[in-house]
């Protein structure tokens, strides 16, 4: 007999008063979307993406280990019982379909089809790519990769057209939870995956890409389509109140971002049976208030979100030192037990803070925190003429207490204090918290929240206040931790509106205690340049190794002629009196010659450290200042000769360009005229598309006018002096000279030869790509342009490739010891 609303309503009325009671009440909150996207989907969806990749690279570098294992599989598998393989093979052709059928069957009979359509879809679009690459895309796709992920012929597949669309629905239905199901899907696969083996159907790397790609379509569909929305609703949450003994009356959600936690405010009712002496959890958020007032602030963590932001806490994560191991993803249960632990922590040290009064788990996808409620606003919300001084005093008496207590916030942003009515701060947002935090992590708590209060008072109020609580050491502490990489995300941005406000911080503590300043601690554990090196490096490696490996070395090494390698070493020794000349020209005051050489040598050892554009001017521009030219100037004057190589270069490179294509002989060299006139279009168009845009045009703009400021005065003195003219731009020109002449030569040596004219485009064009790379020295970027550019201008691949490595070795790495000996010398005489 089917009950009816009333009757069920009834029943739990009986059974359960409290749960009656709270079905009740009406939450006040959005529409509950059916179906979400959730960001740890996008999170698996480029793993699996990373992970095909790297299976395409170990069998790309790593062909005789891959095939190896192979091999070793097989003739390991040849040795099993043929009854034991045949049963294998007989269960998997039949269960690799069978056991997501029947999942998909029982979760129609629990009318859960849309789950399913998501799934069929995921694996339609699994069969149609791997139809596609296997028959169409990868047998028109050059060998190598691909040869080694066949294996077994060419009659052999790459990827394995059964499993991959099992492995997408499985992965896009959703097993979580289901042990049974789970176990018996993936024992299939791998029944499936084995049979392959056997048979020589598709090697060890095919079925891994297989299992990858397989993956990636799964959770590239979830993504897309979105999964079914698992998050409770508020009627669950007031629920999980009410089994804690907290009877809710009415309840309304806060507006919060989509991917914060979500927030409601409670309006508990008392029980009308309890007696005064009574004493129940609704009691504890303080003495009863009328139905119509909030009592409690509730938090809901949400499985979901614990992944959202976390390819941004993974980096942080890597590269900062923090001196504290921490986790960029935490369990649902860890999180609230953190939350928890952090709070408890914050109530026994005596900081004002909202007290905890109940933590529940709300069925398997999310958990509560219930925080009595405190009205209030956030310290970002509060005006400016409400920030008195005694406000941000007894905001630093709250820290100090927070820092006795060996409490790290992490997080001490102007969304973090709550300011209740009368005017008294709250620390709140404690779910980043660290307790028995070290020294680092206080003191970048302290850095953070004289940040936060400065962008709102300015720095002189922020530090004043601090002072009177804090004192004049503990300020002092935090003055190498004023860095913006130091702060928090939100923090961040608002610093870059206002570049100099790290350093008016810095300023007023050194006023109060002048003896702290000290050098900038050192957060990071690599720069975002690092990253840019690396990557360079790799695609050069890409493409010099495989040159190298066609070079027969020790041929080349016996019948090379030294005599022009001799000339060579010669013609880079010359650049270095000719980058002395450039630099003398342009600065009016009178330096010593030999020690200006010494300068130039000493940053050929620095570029091991920076990129090329950066060593000369760096190095060049203290060089100056310590010879007693003023800051100004000194600048100026580096930049002049910089400026000057850059449009000597240009013209230089239009010039040999127009020669190379116009020559007679010219239709084996790098650039014949159309081809120069389409490559400078070509960089005229982009960089006007990149100008276009305003953040890039800003930054351009920032670069140069720092770099050039002051040039244009410091170019007029140049030419008013004919002596200093010669020498600047005549220096400037040597130095092309002098790299020409040693690729020449380098080029020579092995018994190869081109026109002068085309070396001189090989090289004016690799040293312009080698000074824009980001690597120390333009390393990896210089050699694949040289050996690239030397091969298209008619040079077998084995002598470009042997040329480029000794003009490197004569023009990199040979200067690097005398450039340490010098670097050393001119520090120890106060030079640099």
């Amino acid at each position: 007999m089917t009950q009816t609303h009333d009757e069920r309503t009834e029943r739990a009325t009986r059974s359960d008063p409290g749960t009656a009671a709270t079905a009740a009440v009406t939450v006040d909150e959005p529409a509950r979307p059916n179906r979400l996207r959730r960001p740890g989907d996008a999170f698996r969806f480029a793993a699996s993406l990373l992970g095909l990749a790297a299976v395409i690279l170990l069998v790309s570098f790593a062909q005789q280990t891959t095939r190896g294992i192979q091999t070793d599989i097989t003739e390991g598998t040849a040795h099993a019982p043929h009854a034991l393989l045949a049963l294998a093979t007989l269960a998997s052709s039949f269960g690799v379909l069978a056991v997501p059928v029947a999942f998909a069957v029982e979760r129609l009979l629990h009318r859960d089809g849309q789950r399913v359509a998501v799934a069929l879809l995921a694996a339609t679009i699994a069969f149609a790519l791997t139809v596609l690459l296997d028959g169409w895309e990868i047998p028109a796709a050059p060998g190598g990769v691909l040869d080694s992920l066949i294996w077994g012929g060419t009659g052999t597949a790459p990827l394995h057209t059964d499993i991959t669309p099992v492995i997408a629905f499985v992965t896009a239905v959703g097993m979580a939870g289901r042990t049974r199901w789970q176990t018996a899907a993936w024992l299939m696969i791998g029944l499936a995956a084995l049979t392959g083996l056997t048979a020589a159907y598709a090697s060890v790397a095919a079925l891994t890409a297989t299992y990858f790609l397989g993956r990636a379509i799964g959770h590239g569909t979830l993504y897309a389509v979105g999964a079914p929305n698992t998050r409770p609703p508020g009627a669950a949450v007031l629920g999980a109140l009410d089994r804690l003994g907290l009877r809710p009356a009415r309840a309304e959600r806060v507006p919060a971002p989509a991917d914060e936690p979500r927030c409601y405010l409670v309006a508990v009712a008392r029980d009308p049976d309890d007696s005064p002496a009574d004493t129940s959890p609704a009691d504890a958020t303080g003495p009863a208030l009328p139905c119509g007032e909030w009592q409690l602030r509730v938090h809901v963590l949400d499985r979901d979100l614990q992944t959202a932001g976390l390819p941004y806490r993974l980096w942080r994560l890597a590269r900062l030192r923090s001196g504290a191991p921490r986790r960029a993803l935490r369990s649902l249960r860890r999180s609230l037990e953190q939350e928890s632990l952090m709070s408890y922590a914050v109530t026994a040290s005596g900081v004002r803070t909202p007290r905890l009064v109940a933590t529940a788990e709300v069925g398997t996808e999310a958990a509560l925190l219930a925080y009595a409620h405190i009205p209030g606003r956030r310290l970002d919300d509060v005006p400016d003429e409400e920030l008195t001084d005694a406000l941000l005093t007894d905001v630093w008496r709250q820290f100090r207490r927070l820092q006795a207590a060996r409490l790290a916030h992490r997080r001490l942003e102007g969304d973090a204090i709550l300011v209740d009515d009368e005017g008294r701060p709250h620390l709140v947002e404690l779910g980043a918290g660290e307790i028995a935090a070290g020294d680092l992590l206080l003191r970048l708590d302290l850095a953070q929240l004289l940040t936060t209060l400065a962008l709102r008072v300015g720095p002189e109020r922020a530090v004043r206040t601090a002072s009177g609580v804090l004192g004049e050491k503990a300020l002092a502490s935090a003055v190498p931790l004023l860095q913006r990489v130091a702060l928090s995300r939100g923090t961040r941005s608002a610093v870059r509106h206002d570049k100099e406000l790290l350093t008016r911080i810095r300023e007023q503590i050194l006023r109060l205690e002048p003896e702290s300043e000290a050098p900038p601690i050192r957060l990071e554990r690599f720069r975002p340049r690092t990253i840019f090196s690396i990557v360079a490096l790799t695609a050069a490696a890409y493409i010099v190794v495989p040159q190298l490996g066609s070079v027969d070395l020790p041929h080349l090494l016996a019948t090379a002629n030294w005599w022009w390698a001799l000339v060579g070493l010669a013609a880079a020794a010359a650049t270095y009196p000719a980058a002395a000349w450039m630099v003398m020209g342009f600065v009016p005051e009178r330096l010593s010659l030999w020690r200006t050489v010494l300068v130039q040598l000493a940053a050929s050892f620095v570029k091991l450290v920076a990129p090329a554009a950066v060593t000369g001017v760096a190095l060049n521009t203290r060089y100056l200042q310590r010879s007693g030219v003023r800051p100004g100037p000194a600048v100026a004057s580096v930049g002049a000769s910089q400026l000057a190589g850059m449009v000597i270069h240009i013209l230089l490179l239009i010039m040999f360009g127009f020669l190379t294509g116009s020559a007679a002989n010219a239709t084996r060299d790098l650039a014949p005229s159309r081809t120069v006139v389409i490559a400078l279009l070509a960089l005229a168009v982009l960089a006007s598309v990149a100008l276009a845009v305003p953040r890039v045009r800003r930054l351009v703009a920032g670069r140069l006018r720092d770099m050039f400021s002051g040039v244009v005065p410091r170019l007029v003195d140049v030419l008013q002096s004919p002596g200093k003219m010669l020498t600047g731009f005549g220096g400037t020109i040597l130095l092309t000279i002098g790299f020409v002449v040693c690729l020449d030569a380098s080029i020579r040596a092995f018994g190869g030869e081109l026109p002068w004219t085309a070396v001189a485009v090989v090289f004016l064009t690799a040293n312009a790509v080698g000074s824009a790379a980001p690597t120390p020295g333009g390393l990896g970027a210089v050699e694949a342009s040289l050996a690239l550019a030397l091969t298209i201008s008619g040079l077998p691949a084995e002598t470009a490739a042997s040329a480029v490595l000794l003009f490197r070795l004569l023009t990199f790495w040979l200067p690097v010891l005398p450039g340490w000996g010098a670097f050393t010398y001119l520090q120890r005489k106060k030079a640099i």
